[in-house]
């Protein structure tokens, strides 16, 4: 009996504790945060639902009261078209804002520098409360970053200029050539003109 007493609160722990592992392994999946993008499309929708809040037909109806009081059923539809026509307006110019400032874009890509910066696992720069050092540190790399940029820039300027001045310079021989080309055209037409009338003056009687 002792025995049996003493296995009881412990099976009962045991069996606790094996409900509670399992109790931890059900546990659902943390949800992944939403993007900015969906951020900011939720934004647009809870202003655009405090927008319809605010201009109620209620209030709408107080303001043209009298023509509520003739025409409550043309009231009600002129409200629904007005607010059907504003919200569309407003997504139209949210819409076009979006694809003016690529916005999608540049949220995608502060979407991936924010997860790449929790996946890395050097830590975040801080001060160390010395400007100089701390100035040094930031410059540098900026600095030798923009210099091999000039490099590269400055060689790719370089490699254009001497494709123009090969192209100069086969354009300037082609123009010699061409000139070349002409002045024995011409000498040739001098010669064949100099001959005809040679020609011309053995056929000539003589006086």
């Amino acid at each position: 009996m002792a025995a049996a007493g003493g296995e009881g609160p412990a099976r009962a722990e045991g069996e606790g504790a094996a409900a509670a592992g399992g109790g931890f392994s059900s546990l659902p999946a943390p949800e992944e945060e939403p993007g900015r993008g969906q951020l900011f499309d939720t934004v647009v929708d809870a202003f655009l639902e405090k927008l319809v809040a605010a201009g109620s037909y209620q209030r709408f109806a107080n303001c043209y009261h009298r023509f509520y009081k003739l025409q409550p059923e043309m009231t009600r539809s002129i409200y629904d078209q007005f607010i059907s026509q504003l919200q569309t307006s407003i997504q139209e110019e949210i819409r076009e804002i979006k694809e003016e400032g690529n916005l999608e874009e540049l949220f995608a890509s502060m979407d991936k520098i924010v997860e790449e910066a929790k996946n890395r696992e050097e830590p975040a720069w801080r001060p160390s409360g010395i400007p100089e050092e701390d100035i040094h540190s930031a410059m540098v790399p900026y600095l030798l970053k923009h210099q091999t940029y000039l490099r590269k820039a400055l060689k790719e300027k370089e490699e254009e200029n001497r494709k123009l001045a090969e192209s100069v310079l086969a354009g300037r021989a082609r123009i010699s050539e061409m000139q070349q080309q002409i002045q024995n055209r011409k000498q040739a037409w001098q010669a064949i003109s100099k001959e005809q009338r040679e020609l011309i003056m053995t056929f000539q009687e003589p006086e």
